[in-house]
């Protein structure tokens, strides 16, 4: 479906019921929403491999997982990524991973005749000085942020990826913008973890260790927008059954926070009454992220629906209820940070 509609759209089990849906990064924090959603709709051929069986920056692991799950939809949320710190420290691992493994899912997609596929971008792809609200049409009118460029060009070259293939051979590939993400089973490993589980994790532990004062990089000023995990999954499936356009659709709330304000918040949720320090010798990273998030209504019928007291105030339930678990996860990333005891905005 190509028409635009301003109604909120639900999924139906009548689609996903029958289709055989292949999700990289299933097991992930994103992906874990959205595999429990296809469960909700009935989706009863989900295949969510994980790195051990198909290493996805390997051109024939990608093959043999397209051969072996021959799926109807594939969405790609696979990714290696990072905050800031370890962006800094591997850029060239973020681009080269990121890069190829979309690369080559979507040729092999297309070889075998998918039906569609769905691309999850970043909104690091943006411009460094996007003017707000971000507009999709923005997209390609500067270089940026450069502390995170290598990952966003990368998974912004995707969707040229998309577009090129749907011009010569008519391949449905849609192309999608979240915003930083939160919720629960984020990434709390403070090597690799953005700005809201780092600042939880950090917080919870100065409480309960009697300390008096947090660091937290840059300077407090830049702004962010953050989207539920659980909004963000029921945005891939709605796009996945009702959009079939060929331009990009950001995926967000439309509404910002500093990131000052965000750590004031974090601190009243958890208790934290000591001071907020911030270093300012290490980078905000991009001044100012909104979206403008009218396209994803119009063209599938979504709105987030979790306001963002209600999410932060899950995502701290849910951390100090699975502590030891979420502690030792391994990061997203197979990067790490050389950070410690600062907390690294996020981008």
């Amino acid at each position: 479906m190509t028409g635009t509609t301003d109604i909120e759209r639900s999924s139906t089990p009548e689609f996903w019921g029958s289709r055989r849906v292949l999700v990289t990064g299933g097991n992930g924090f994103l992906g874990s929403h959205i595999l429990e959603q296809l469960e909700a709709l009935d989706a009863h051929h989900v295949l969510a491999p994980t790195v051990a069986e198909y290493d996805l920056t390997d051109a024939e692991a990608v093959r043999n997982v397209i051969r072996d799950t021959s799926p109807d939809i594939v969405i790609h949320l696979a990714a290696e990524v990072g905050g800031i710190g370890a962006n800094r420290e591997q850029p060239g691992r973020f681009f080269y991973a990121n890069m190829v493994m979309g690369v080559h899912l979507i040729e092999e997609a297309r070889r075998a005749g998918v039906e569609k596929f769905v691309q999850l971008g970043t909104i690091c792809a943006y411009p460094k000085h996007t003017p707000v609200p971000f507009r999709e049409a923005d997209l390609w009118n500067g270089y940026p942020e450069e502390t995170n460029a290598p990952y966003g060009i990368a998974k912004k070259a995707l969707l040229v990826q998309l577009q090129a293939y749907r011009a010569q051979y008519g391949f449905n590939g849609v192309y999608l913008l979240p915003v930083n993400l939160y919720g629960p089973r984020d990434n709390f490993d403070p090597r690799s973890s953005h700005v809201i589980p780092a600042l939880i994790r950090k917080m919870v532990e100065a409480v309960e260790e009697g300390r008096e004062e947090v660091v937290l990089w840059g300077t407090g000023k830049a702004s962010r927008e953050f989207l539920y995990v659980e909004d963000c999954a029921r945005a891939v499936l709605l796009a996945a059954e009702h959009y079939d356009g060929p331009q990009p659709v950001n995926v967000g709330t439309g509404s910002e926070i500093t990131i000052g304000d965000l750590a004031d918040r974090i601190a009243s949720e958890v208790g934290f009454a000591g001071r907020l320090t911030y270093d300012a010798s290490k980078p905000d990273g991009q001044p100012r992220r909104c979206l403008d998030t009218s396209r994803a209504l119009e063209s599938f019928g979504f709105r987030s629906s979790v306001p963002f007291e209600d999410g932060l105030r899950r995502t701290v339930a849910w951390y100090r209820d699975h502590r030891l678990e979420s502690q030792g996860r391994r990061p997203i990333a197979r990067a790490t940070a050389t950070q410690s005891n600062p907390v690294e905005s996020e981008h």
